[in-house]
């Protein structure tokens, strides 16, 4: 899916302008900037190094699809079962085999006839040669090779359904990593606001004290308020540091690069939980635990075929040369085909072949119980995931307002503060509001998609 597609596709947009630095403006900050309503929204962004890596998120998914390891591992199993998923390895094909020796030795012959003659010869030179062009063909083992090849082919689907599932994990993962690194970056815009209104009420505070109307307390404490966000300041700077590190772990990228992310964050609000339960019998991992129950019934027919007679067609063609420098023969050599049938009826084995079926047949209700149980599990997780979701969709409405008004305040109250009309304690309590409204307004948008990537993960609807 592309990136304008999949901003069109939401109708919430929370936009969150990142990487800014050096910023200043006349009066208070924000005020007339487009997208002002929203924490971080209208903030110019410092240019990036040329070495710096620029990501979008499509671009982040398709690095981390080319990159992982673990794709790269589900895809050499998927390509492994793909090839033992035959007839041959399953024992349904003839086979054929080429055998030939060939053997020198010296011998003492000592021999004595009826006839009266004897023939007694030390180092006598002989000579041996075999070769034998066998074919052999299973024709009846209890349709054990039957069972064997459809126990090959639900391997080889299991396998698909399991790449499919770390694909899906691995984009969730991006996404959400992705996203996180999206959120402390808004945080800093938060706090640099915050700062740019700390600056005005210093500067102002400065200027009363020139005109003798306000005291070096008060200027102390605005200084103090100053520091102590700057000191937040580069705190959340250095915890969007280790959050662009993990997300360039997860890309299996070099973590020290230099990272730049200028997005947005937008919330699908039309999902529906029916629609996500539905889809979750084509979750992967469900998908792949319902192989495992075919698997597994597969080999309960196969151990069962054990106890079943087994008959092979066997042809071979056979050389033979016995050529020796004394004795009664000298030279042997027989040639010709060769035909015949094999029977092998097992009549016991002390119960070895009926306790291994019904050890598979309790392995076949373990599998169902197994599937059964990432089913409940699966649809638990749905539900709470939508409540989350919903719940932060219905919330998300009523913050932006609340981050409108708080920003508004802020504005009026700096204002009033200028005019003498207020006072530090409420230019403080104004910034305190402002900053919780951009927290608050932030980790509901994030809560908001972390819960709708992992609905969508779940229901295997991930793009």
């Amino acid at each position: 899916m592309g990136s304008l597609t999949f901003l069109k596709k939401y109708k919430y947009a929370f936009t969150l302008i990142l990487l800014c630095s050096g910023t200043s403006w006349a009066g208070l900050p924000g005020a007339g900037l487009p997208g002002a309503g929203l924490p971080g929204a209208g903030l110019p962004g410092a240019a990036a190094p040329a070495d710096t890596l620029a990501l979008t998120l499509d671009q982040a998914i398709a690095t981390a699809l080319k990159n992982s390891y673990e794709i790269e591992i589900a895809k050499n199993n998927l390509e492994a079962n793909t090839i033992l998923n035959n007839y041959g390895v399953a024992g349904g094909l003839p086979t054929v085999a080429l055998n030939a020796s060939n053997t020198e030795q010296i011998t003492q012959v000592n021999q004595k006839l009826n006839t009266g003659v004897e023939i007694n010869r030390n180092a006598a030179a002989g000579n041996n040669t075999q070769a034998n062009l066998a074919v052999g063909m299973l024709l009846y083992n209890g349709k054990r090779v039957v069972a064997t090849k459809k126990r090959l082919g639900e391997l080889q689907y299991q396998s698909s359904e399991v790449l499919n599932s770390q694909i899906q994990n691995t984009i969730a993962m991006v996404m959400t990593s992705y996203y996180d690194v999206v959120r402390q970056l808004s945080y800093i815009n938060t706090i640099r606001t915050s700062i740019i209104a700390s600056e005005k009420r210093l500067e102002i505070l400065r200027v009363r004290k020139e005109a003798g109307m306000a005291n070096n307390a008060d200027i102390f404490q605005a200084e103090i308020d100053l520091n102590t966000l700057n000191q937040t300041l580069l705190n959340q700077q250095m915890v969007a540091q280790v959050a662009k590190t993990e997300l360039l772990r997860t890309l299996t990228l070099d973590p020290k690069s230099a990272l730049t992310i200028r997005d947005t964050i937008t919330v699908d609000n039309s999902m529906q939980l029916a629609s996500v339960m539905d889809r979750l019998a084509s979750n992967a991992d469900i998908k792949a635990a319902d192989h495992q129950i075919k698997i597994n019934e597969q080999i309960v027919k196969e151990t069962a075929a054990l106890r079943y007679p087994t008959v092979r067609l066997n042809a071979a063609y056979n050389f033979s040369r016995n050529q020796t420098a004394a004795g009664l023969t000298l030279l042997n050599r027989v040639a010709g085909p060769q035909a015949g049938l094999t029977l092998a009826v097992p009549i016991y084995n002390g119960t070895a072949f009926k306790r291994q079926k019904q050890a598979a047949e309790i392995d076949t209700k373990t599998a169902e119980l197994q599937k059964n149980t990432l089913l409940r599990d699966y649809s638990a997780g749905a539900v709470k995931m939508y409540q989350t979701y919903q719940s932060s969709i219905e919330q998300l409405e009523n913050q932006k307002k609340n981050y409108a008004l708080s920003k508004q305040l802020l504005d009026l109250t700096l204002q009033r503060f200028e005019l003498i009309q207020a006072t530090i304690i409420d230019v403080r309590e104004a910034q305190r509001s402002f900053e919780e409204a951009g927290y608050r307004l932030i980790n509901l948008n994030y809560a908001a998609k972390s819960a709708e990537i992992e609905l969508k993960r779940l229901s295997n609807t991930l793009q």
